[in-house]
């Protein structure tokens, strides 16, 4: 099965290949002299333009490009507008970036401008020249980048569709431990406490003197069956707990120093600042100071291993701020730690409860921020702040934002250009119009019979753009040519071409 995708594509590329060589073939048997070779000559250039253009779009691109301007310098013949089309489709379409299909426009565009007005004498031949550009190539290559577009917003949908996924299989986790961990809390609160109570009475009676040696020690077994089934209890609540989720323990006392130090013990290069706020903090604050930071050292030694840690504690009137920032991962995420994502929303559930706010952020460096700010005199809990966008929610709204912006892009890129066009075909007619004047001595040097190579040593650079109006008709056989008689007339000069010679010459316009 690999092999048969492997060729497919080579077979696409061979068909390809076939399809825009056709035009080309067909030119060079009908053609002759240099056409019919630049017709010929493009034929294997265009197989080389395919072979590559899967790795270098723009490169094959510009192969019927450059031909089309070799042929014609307004890019007028037809025998390259199909290659022109579909590899500026594919361009388009395997392109990723922008920009260097911009430059290749322009640069083809400034081309097109220095061969009309070098090569062809004529600068009203530029602007054909970037119609035909926009159609035949610029268009393709917009529908083509539409066409990716579209399939990278929907490589998107089902990446998002993945890690909502996840996000629903880690949520319903999350609820099962919750559910786990209420079990556990009334067992603890209701068994716990009445086996507590049976094992006082039992040492109670175990030393009343009232009792004999078989009842005290009768009553005796029952306060050790009472100690025995308080650890099974015990037990019970591990089982109840989560797979990766350790014993249950006693709140800690230690002070941030103390975490700190542990940190460093093992390994962790962190610095500790303002350890003098945390004095007399009321208990669920102290708690939830050292729950944020013991959980943000991990979370730093686990995903930032090798990274710098500064911690910071600052209290301002009755305002605790804790700061816990780490630089950017050195050496990537330790091998085999994995995040289920719920640390952080019980960091921030422990300090809600405590009266306090949580935030935990990237940092512009690439590090990681994680900031509490609690209450140092103890406050009611706070209201659950708006939920923050998720991920999902994010990288959703991004996807929107650029196909919003790249439509945008694919419609007021074409109404550009022809604006474009069109304010170019101002400073163009002035040029032209000075460019194109014929002296009237050299005019009247002109005479009938004389050979077309001399008479057009005598004349202007440029052309006018077409005849003036009120010209009659073109003679059959014949082709004429027009002049300004001065700048910005509305009258012109015709001279009139064949067999190589000068046939006739005359004044035309709205005045003959």
């Amino acid at each position: 099965m690999r092999g048969v995708h492997g060729w497919l594509p080579r077979l696409f590329d061979i068909g390809l290949w076939l399809v825009v060589c056709a035009p080309p073939v067909s030119a060079a048997i009908g053609l002759d002299g240099p056409d019919a070779v630049v017709a010929a000559v493009g034929v294997p250039l265009l197989g080389g333009a395919v072979a590559v253009g899967r790795r270098w779009p723009l490169v094959a691109l510009a192969v019927p490009v450059a031909l089309s301007l070799m042929t014609d310098a307004e890019m007028l013949t037809p025998v390259y507008w199909a290659a022109l089309a579909v590899l500026g489709y594919l361009a388009g379409s395997r392109s990723v970036a922008v920009r260097p299909a911009l430059w290749f426009f322009g640069a083809v565009a400034v081309a097109g401008l220095v061969l009309c007005a070098v090569v062809s004498s004529d600068l009203w031949g530029w602007p054909s020249m970037l119609l035909t550009l926009l159609i035949g190539a610029v268009l393709p290559w917009l529908l083509g980048r539409y066409r990716r577009q579209y399939a990278d917003l929907m490589a998107t949908g089902w990446r998002l569709a993945e890690h909502m996924e996840h996000e629903q299989q880690a949520v319903a986790d999350r609820t099962r431990i919750r559910e786990r961990a209420r079990i556990a809390g009334d067992m603890h609160d209701s068994l716990g406490h009445d086996l507590t109570l049976i094992a006082v009475q039992a040492g109670v009676l175990e030393v009343d003197p009232t009792l004999d040696a078989r009842q005290q020690a009768a009553v005796g077994e029952l306060r050790e069956a009472a100690g025995a089934a308080t650890e099974r209890l015990r037990e019970i609540i591990g089982v109840l707990r989560a797979d990766d989720e350790a014993p249950p323990r006693a709140p800690s006392e230690e002070s941030p120093d103390a975490v700190v130090e542990r940190a460093r013990a093992s390994g962790v290069e962190v610095t500790l600042e303002g350890s003098g706020a945390t004095d007399d903090l009321p208990p669920m604050v102290a708690l939830a100071v050292h729950r944020v930071l013991q959980e943000s050292l991990t979370n730093a030694a686990k995903h930032a291993p090798g990274a710098a840690v500064r911690v910071r504690l600052t209290r301002d009137g009755d305002t605790l701020r804790l700061t816990v920032v780490n630089d950017p991962a050195g050496a990537g995420r330790l091998p085999g730690v994995a995040s289920g994502g719920s640390g952080l929303v019980g960091l921030d559930e422990r300090v809600r409860l405590a009266g306090g706010t949580l935030r935990a952020d990237p940092t512009d460096d690439g590090g990681f921020a994680v900031t509490a700010e609690l209450p140092a005199a103890g406050a009611a809990p706070r209201a659950v702040d708006a939920p923050r966008p998720t991920t999902s929610a994010r990288e959703l709204e991004q996807a929107r934002r650029q196909i919003r912006r790249r439509l945008v892009q694919a419609v007021l890129a074409p109404l550009a250009v022809l604006a474009g066009i069109l304010l170019l075909m101002i400073p163009i007619s002035l040029i032209s119009s000075v460019f194109s004047v014929l002296d009237r001595g050299v005019y009247d040097g002109l005479t009938a019979g004389e050979p077309r190579d001399e008479v057009e040593s005598r004349l202007p650079n440029f052309t006018r753009d077409g005849p003036p109006d009120g010209a009659p008709a073109t003679p059959r056989g014949q082709d004429c040519v027009y002049y300004s008689t001065r700048f910005l007339s509305s009258d012109g000069y015709r001279l009139c071409f064949a067999d190589g010679r000068l046939v006739s010459k005359s004044v035309v316009g709205e005045g003959d």
